[in-house]
């Protein structure tokens, strides 16, 4: 469960074809007019990582002969079609604004639906169009209303469940949608509180999940809709963040769970409605479950993921071994199966690796052999692309931080500028992989460390909760101990460091530049919160179910007041010694552009150094093109003046 995410990363747009932009020129800055940058590898254009990808997503048709996947039209990412067997590439739709954000396959081989929002508004518009043609049709009306997937299924191709909050902004309810006519039949009325939903595999809504005051949570089942909601299982919110029902199991009887109760780590089990035990199927003491997969038909649980410093499949199905291990010879890098056919023939594999863009094959079940379907950026091919290196230090308290170093290509490792780069969340964390940021901040001379600092997800319970109240406190402790373990190692210039993120991340840049001053030469903050009690007063109609949840883990405004004023930069600001960049998007619902106002007027009328962009067609994150180009270039410019890096003219 996730409330911020950065949605700063990496985007999509047309390609170049000039080769000569590859030997770019570099703008050199001089550091205390006698110190320079001393790094010759070519200079990557911020188009190549920034643009729309050449192509990406890609879904497979269920009798797999054809593929869609998100490609640009016109500069905007929209829905192609192609043979499966390769040819015959061509749009399907033709948005000219902010471009279709997700695109998958009904089930029935025919219609094809889409998401898109508003300027950034999240609230997410279902759409649907013939894979023959024709114009695509808007399945859920009505302004202000989000829309959601919850489930479909091969066995009612022509149906899905789709979640509304038509009714109530601040919940959704659950309506059967019949994909052809555009038919919505009520399917679960959200008068329980429920922030989730499970359904079985008839598409009957039968089990949901509600917060509780104290931010826990309960799980209310049924056994099909004229029964009444019963409780059948309850966690407190040490566990929030690691426990939560996924799917029915192929009887439809019992529940897959990813579940922390009594443990530390989240397992994968299976629940028993009728008496609550939960059965441990897959376990790691360390590391929280990621992943799990089930067979497209039968259902049966194949294989289970763990995120570790790289991703590791674990198989629990017999028949599905030799597979894994022919998926895993495909390619370098680690795989994520996101496509099968219902025939389970062919597979769409995503490789992801530190120092090339996304690339997707096929694999065909039957030869067990695979080809390469395309890469979603291959002009990136055989430039200099770094390394993302794991590792980890001791945080000031003892408690073990991992993260991702990736240093530039070429350089002497060796008192070098570097940018400390903070995820958004705080409940999520990096994975190993392509990450344009990464790659585009290195090439340009920094050594780039990304922290998963106490709160991020993904290493159990006790380090996701040592996060609580603690933004702004040992969270942002663990970020200055990153730069000292960097500094020691000899490998950043203690005097050219920059702050860098998005949502928490941006949180986070506001609070070591008020913190903790002297550690940092300058920042760059994107949609982040500069006061957690405005913040939190701000927050979407859709989120006001987590708002236990935003006090526990945050800090509650009725009752520590004072507490959150301490950690709210705002208040903080005379503190700040170092220029900073700020930037907003416009209609973010998460993060109300409230947040950056209110910094950058109290900077300016302090006599502060701050630079600020707003985008009047964003939201929580940059996703239209010529927003991401311009935001990075200002971005470049910013560091490279302050820090010493290179800058594409």
């Amino acid at each position: 469960m996730r409330y911020l995410t950065c949605g700063v990363g990496p985007g999509a747009n047309e390609r170049s074809d000039d080769s000569e932009r590859r030997s770019q020129s570099v703008a050199v800055v001089e550091i205390n007019r006698n110190r320079y940058l001393n790094y010759t590898s070519p200079l990557i254009p911020r188009q190549l990582l920034f643009g729309n990808p050449v192509r990406s997503a890609p879904r497979i048709s269920p009798d797999g002969e054809q593929i869609i996947y998100l490609a640009p039209q016109n500069g905007v990412l929209n829905v192609w079609l192609r043979s499966t067997a390769g040819g015959n590439d061509h749009p399907i739709t033709n948005d000219r604004g902010r471009g279709v954000q997700a695109c998958f396959w009904a089930r029935n081989n025919r219609d094809i639906l889409f998401l898109m929002d508003r300027d950034g508004d999240e609230n997410w518009r279902l759409y649907t169009v013939d894979k023959a043609g024709g114009d695509p049709q808007l399945l859920t009306p009505g302004e202000g209303v989000q829309a959601k997937v919850l489930k479909i299924d091969y066995a009612r191709p022509d149906e899905a469940l789709v979640e509304l909050n038509d009714r109530d902004r601040r919940l959704h309810d659950v309506y059967l949608l019949h994909i052809p006519t555009g038919r919505m039949t009520l399917a679960a009325l959200n008068d329980i509180g429920a922030t989730g939903w499970v359904a079985d595999h008839d598409l009957v809504v039968r089990a949901a999940t509600v917060p509780l005051p104290d931010g826990g949570m309960k799980m209310l089942y049924r056994e099909d809709p004229d029964t009444p909601w019963r409780e059948i299982l309850r966690w407190g919110s040490d566990d929030l963040m690691t426990t939560a029902p996924l799917q029915f199991t192929p009887d439809n009887r019992s529940i897959w769970m990813r579940s922390s109760l009594a443990s530390n780590s989240a397992e994968l089990r299976r629940l028993d409605p009728a008496t609550g035990i939960q059965e441990s199927i897959a376990t790691d003491p360390v590391y929280d479950l990621s992943n799990y997969l089930l067979h497209p038909t039968s259902r049966k649980l194949q294989a289970v993921a763990f995120e570790r410093e790289r991703t590791e499949w674990r198989a629990l199905d017999a028949p599905i071994t030799p597979h894994l291990e022919a998926v895993s010879r495909l390619a370098p890098g680690d795989y994520q199966l996101i496509g099968r056919t219902t025939d389970d023939h062919i597979w769409v594999v995503q490789f992801v690796t530190d120092t090339s863009s996304i690339q997707y094959y096929l694999y065909r079940t039957d030869r067990m052999t695979g080809e390469l379907l395309f890469t979603s950026r291959p002009e990136l091919d055989g430039l200099p692309l770094a390394p993302m290196q794991p590792v980890s230090y001791p945080a000031r308290d003892g408690l073990t931080i991992h993260g991702y170093l990736t240093l530039p290509v070429g350089a002497l490792p060796q008192d070098l500028p570097a940018i400390i780069h903070i995820h958004g969340g705080p409940w999520s964390r990096v994975t190993w992989g392509y990450h344009a940021e990464a790659q585009w901040l290195a090439n340009r001379g920094y050594a780039v460390l990304q922290i998963n600092f106490r709160g991020s997800t993904g290493y159990g319970k006790e380090f996701v909760n040592a996060g609580d109240r603690e933004w702004g406190g040992a969270m942002q402790d663990d970020i200055s101990d990153g730069v000292r373990f960097l500094v020691e190692r000899g490998l950043a210039d203690p005097k050219r460091v920059a702050i860098y993120g998005g949502s928490y991340g941006g949180y986070a840049v506001l609070a070591g530049l008020t913190g903790t001053p002297d550690l940092y030469a300058c920042g760059v903050e994107l949609v982040g919160p500069s006061n957690l009690i405005s913040f939190q007063n701000s927050i979407p109609p859709y989120w006001e179910a987590y708002r236990p949840v935003l006090y526990r883990r945050i800090g509650n405004p009725e009752t520590e007041m004072d507490l959150l004023r301490a950690r709210s930069p705002l208040f903080h600001i005379q503190s700040i010694q170092a220029p900073l960049l700020i930037a907003q998007g416009a209609n973010d619902p998460r993060v109300a552009k409230a947040e950056s106002h209110q910094i950058v007027a109290a900077l300016k009328e302090a006599g502060l150094e701050v630079e600020y962009l707003e985008f009047a067609d964003e939201g929580h994150g940059f996703v239209r093109p010529e927003n991401r180009l311009t935001f990075y270039a200002a971005a470049e410019r910013f560091l490279a003046k302050h820090l010493g890096g290179r800058c594409e003219e």
